[in-house]
């Protein structure tokens, strides 16, 4: 017997028990799809975290004023400010390989408007130096960036994100345009790219309002004992440095700020390879959770195909009677089990794509299907299918034709 005779004779017998074939298949079906959901959602969220990592820039340290209680924070301004320009200024003269070192501001205003527009929630006012798009990549859609005669005027200017300008101008222009942040009129100069609206050093999608340092200390309204500064990014010319620049500016601001603990270091190469660590870990678990998904449905088939046998005995034997040889009944079973496998595999790549795209278009949390995992979950399933088909298949090809030709 050929070997498409036999396939055409394996998917008669599955067409002959549709129910029985889908039921033996969910559980392939269900495990290719988890495989390839979880590692889609690992991998979105893989380059998710690289990429707000990125924004921070590996070759940085970053500084950041606490949030301290109301109990503790007129004890700690008694013996620190907070985080000031001199802390800047110190770290530029005192740590070694330092390219560059770049001040901001954090406003929180309570409204946002520009014509209608009204804006309450979903945006931040970030005071800047020009220097900052040296430490982040700044694309601009229009318009340009701040730049030092901004500053050293105090101008009233800003650069917006692109979605801040897609919800105050819609489809008019923005450049020249008026937008008011509290009681203060900005003028806009510059709208970020799409990429880049809401990407900063440290935050994820929130609108952006970039106005020079100087404005922002000046003319907005600070809070009673607030740090000076919000946050001071450190840019190193050794991008391996991180962690033994880290513990110099930790002993630095700790003798400038006598002891008080009232500052946060980050350190973007340290987090990418935590990173990766917890990565790792998250695609071993899920992996491990999906492949028990598979082995469960590879003993459906196994089970099934056992059961087939039993039912098919005397089918068994009139075909061994009339000519078939036990590899053209092995071949048959294995066929069988194959098919099994390979139509559930192709059945779950489609669930477990549709999931991913179902969570990144419901929750908002990037996936990636990657094709290497496309052909890892499958090529697992049809190998789990072929195993647990090998004995049931043997058994089928070992029976007696005389003992089959009697069994009712």
């Amino acid at each position: 017997m050929s070997f498409a005779e036999s396939l055409a004779l394996a998917f008669d017998s599955l067409r002959a028990h549709r129910l029985r074939s889908f039921l033996t298949m969910l559980g392939v079906v269900f495990g290719v799809g988890a495989v390839i959901a979880m590692l889609s959602i690992g991998a979105g969220a893989e380059q998710q975290s690289l990429a707000t990592i990125s924004r921070l820039g590996l070759h940085n340290v970053i500084v950041t004023a606490k949030t301290l209680r109301e109990d503790t924070l007129r004890e700690a301004r008694a013996k620190s400010p907070g985080l000031t320009f001199r802390d800047a200024e110190a770290l530029a003269e005192a740590i070694p390989g330092v390219a560059l070192v770049a001040p901001q501001v954090k406003i929180e205003p309570r409204r946002l408007f520009a014509g209608q527009e009204v804006l309450t929630s979903g945006f931040e006012v970030i005071g800047v130096e020009p220097r900052y798009a040296e430490l982040v990549k700044v694309d601009l859609a229009e318009g340009r960036f701040l730049d030092d005669r901004d500053g050293r005027e105090h101008a009233q200017v800003a650069v917006i994100g692109s979605r801040l300008r897609r919800d105050l101008f819609g489809a008019g222009p923005a450049l020249g345009g008026q937008i008011k942040v509290d009681d203060l009129w900005l003028e806009v100069i510059g709208v970020l790219a799409a990429d880049q609206a809401g990407g900063q050093a440290i935050g994820a999608d929130a609108g952006r309002v970039y106005v020079p340092i100087e404005t922002a200390q000046r003319k907005f309204e600070q809070k009673l004992l607030a740090s000076p500064l919000s946050q001071i990014v450190v840019k190193l010319k050794d991008a391996d440095g991180g962690q033994r620049a880290a513990a110099q500016i930790g002993a630095l601001l700790e003798r400038l700020h006598g002891g008080v603990a009232d500052y946060e270091l980050v350190v973007p190469e340290a987090l990418l390879a935590e990173s990766r660590r917890t990565q790792k870990l998250f695609n071993l678990v899920m992996g491990c959770i999906a492949g028990i998904s598979l082995l469960v449905g590879g003993i459906g088939i196994m089970n099934i195909l056992l059961a087939s046998i039993l039912e098919r005995t005397r089918e068994i034997g009139v075909r061994r009677a009339v000519g078939a040889r036990r590899q053209d009944i092995l071949r048959q079973f294995l066929l069988e089990a194959f098919a099994l496998s390979a139509i559930g595999g192709l059945v779950g790549v489609v669930l477990g794509i549709a999931i991913a795209k179902a969570i990144a278009a419901s929750a908002g949390w990037p996936t990636l299907v990657q094709p290497w995992a496309i052909v890892l979950s499958t090529g697992v399933a049809l190998a789990v299918g072929l195993a647990s088909g090998i004995y049931p298949a043997l058994r089928a090809a070992k029976l007696d034709p005389i003992e089959a030709l009697r069994h009712e």
